[in-house]
């Protein structure tokens, strides 16, 4: 199993890493954020990805929706301190296979996530009971956005770095001081966004991005 660790907390991460590497998993690579995830899965292809939800510059739901785009195969496990129905939900909704809690016991955690190789759904106790209620409530989780944005070629680091501001309302100026570039060149960013995306002009983009809830938590 090749793993990859995506967490905002150096202390935790590199304590996961250490427990993985004992039990013998391999962790091909770790990231800090949601948009640094989406670049080093492009580029180590792990089989799992262990996500936490809360993080800088992209949280891991978006991270998770925008990966799935691009490796559907991938197992995108959460593994956060939420217990929240909602982040639950849209866990599920955008592609995760799993959601794991960070106060789960180590023997239980490692049940679980080795588990997910046999076809297993790692779910922390508690939680499968609410994910079936909601299916039987609703019908199954449907419309999910990997699905809409099916079509959605592969953005660069630095457009989704842009698209992720610009969706919390940020002017092309401001873009370009946040980022540390030209105004221009952001305007050429839009334009290769615009392009990939399918789409016709900056409402459209920014419409896009608020349903891809790319806006920071």
């Amino acid at each position: 199993m090749k793993v990859l660790l995506v967490d905002d907390h150096p202390l935790f991460l590199e304590g996961l890493k250490t427990l993985l590497t004992i039990r013998g998993i391999e962790v091909v690579g770790t990231a800090r954020d949601g948009l640094e995830a989406l670049e080093k899965a492009r580029a180590l292809k792990p089989e799992v990805i262990l996500m936490d939800i809360q993080m800088p510059r992209l949280n891991g739901l978006a991270a998770t929706r925008l990966i799935k785009t691009e490796q559907p195969k991938v197992k995108i496990v959460m593994l956060t301190m939420s217990e929240n129905d909602e982040d639950l939900f849209e866990a599920i909704k955008s592609g995760a296979c799993g959601y794991l809690l960070k106060a789960e016991e180590t023997d239980k955690f490692f049940e679980l996530l080795l588990g997910l190789m046999r076809g297993e759904v790692p779910l922390s106790p508690g939680l499968a009971g609410r994910v079936l209620k909601e299916f039987a409530r609703h019908g199954g989780l449907s419309g999910t956005v990997e699905q809409a944005a099916e079509k959605q070629e592969a953005l660069t680091a630095r457009q989704m770095e842009v698209l992720t501001l610009l969706a919390q309302g940020l002017t092309y100026k401001e873009i370009g001081a946040q980022l540390f570039i030209a105004e221009r060149t952001v305007k050429y960013h839009m334009g290769e966004i615009i392009e990939r995306l399918h789409l016709d002009n900056r409402r459209q983009v920014i419409d896009y991005a608020r349903r891809m809830k790319l806006e920071r938590k």
